[in-house]
């Protein structure tokens, strides 16, 4: 009997997408280790290794585009649209090469989160495709004008031939997908005690006066990090690799074992740019959120208006991040506008799903 496999396809953006995904892997994997994972995506090996603890297959192929980004929030729209081009031309190529390898492996499901060509090599090899996202790359193209058209005509279509769509909280309608299952936060849980950090890293500021900088993993190029000599007595958290070195309240963490989910715990707040890997797991665990506006990227403001009905959260004004001494540290935070709770069990719902199609088939 074949083993039950799962080619997993994540997105080439950023390392959200592919954090995320891996949380619902591992899950996956603590439920029924026999299921056989295949990770496919850009995303470094070591991005995945930290998430899922266990053996996976690591497939490195580029099967979208996203949105081409020097940093957490500098978007280069001209070089998305010729990358998106390009995979449009050599598209059959691609398709017919991942459908060979997925009836060499006996994939017997794909998880996308969320390649649009995702669903046509699912297609294209007889074998279902769901696919798990708050939005779909048709939102953001949609927002780039005539240009866009096309590719978001082609996105659009891709996305209807998806089975089965679980989509995410802080999400947009998602129009383009026919079966849509709504289901609660997913995301990683800290792997260590904050007692087990605190001597690890020599922290001991109060969490009301420690705070991570969390921006992605593409980072951001414009943190004053001269603030902090405003907070002598505080504590921040930064894994950003080019962070100086020459400020005694910084903890800089360049060490591929932590993540910034394993540090929230010491934070009595988050400093962060709009994302849904850093506003999920922050809501898992009950931590505020201090957002950075975002204009230009259309999934944000499902993102801020999700983290304002269910977290504490302070929004920043334009350029308040950057211009100011960082004053808002002070300010008190506002309370979530809703008085329920999201649900916290979507690796769990997703993973269960999964398992219970790979044992039927």
């Amino acid at each position: 009997m074949a083993r039950p496999t799962l080619y997993a396809a994540i997105t080439n953006h950023g390392f959200g997408h592919a954090t995320r995904t891996a949380a619902v892997l591992a899950e996956i994997q603590r439920l029924a280790p026999d299921i056989l994972l295949i990770v496919v995506t850009s995303a470094p090996h070591w991005l995945i290794e930290s998430y899922i603890p266990g053996d996976f297959i690591y497939r490195s192929r580029v099967l979208d585009v996203g949105v081409v980004q020097s940093d957490g929030l500098s978007m280069n729209v001209p070089a998305t649209l010729t990358q998106l081009q390009e995979i449009r031309t050599y598209q059959n190529r691609l398709v017919a090469a991942e459908v060979d390898y997925i009836k060499q492996t006996g994939a017997q499901l794909i998880l996308a989160d969320i390649p649009p060509l995702a669903s046509v090599i699912a297609n294209s090899a007889g074998i279902p495709c769901w696919m798990a996202s708050n939005f779909g790359w048709d939102l953001i193209y949609q927002q780039w004008g005539d240009d866009f058209a096309e590719i978001v005509d082609w996105v659009t279509d891709c996305f209807r031939k998806c089975d089965r769509l679980f989509r995410l909280p802080f999400h947009e309608p998602m129009a383009a997908f026919n079966n849509i299952t709504d289901i609660g936060l997913t995301g990683a849980t800290p792997r260590y005690t904050t007692l087990e950090l605190r001597r690890q890293f020599g922290i001991e500021a109060d969490p009301e006066k420690t705070v991570l900088l969390s921006f992605g993993g593409l980072g951001l190029a414009k943190i004053p990090y001269r603030n902090l000599q405003q907070f002598p007595d505080w504590q921040f958290i930064t894994f950003d690799r080019w962070a100086p070195d020459t400020f005694p309240n910084l903890v800089k963490v360049t060490d591929t074992h932590y993540r910034p989910v394993d540090m929230m715990p010491l934070c009595g707040r988050i400093i962060s740019k709009p994302g849904y890997g850093t506003f999920a797991e922050a809501c898992l665990l009950d931590i505020p959120i201090i957002s950075i506006p975002r204009h230009d990227f259309a999934e944000a403001q499902y993102l801020l208006t999700g983290l304002q009905n269910y977290n504490a959260h302070y929004l920043l004004a334009d350029n308040e991040f950057t211009e100011s001494r960082w004053e808002f540290l002070f300010k008190p935070l506002n309370p979530p506008c809703q008085n329920h709770s999201l649900p916290k069990d979507g690796n769990q719902t997703l993973a269960k799903a999964v398992i219970d199609y790979l044992e039927q088939v």
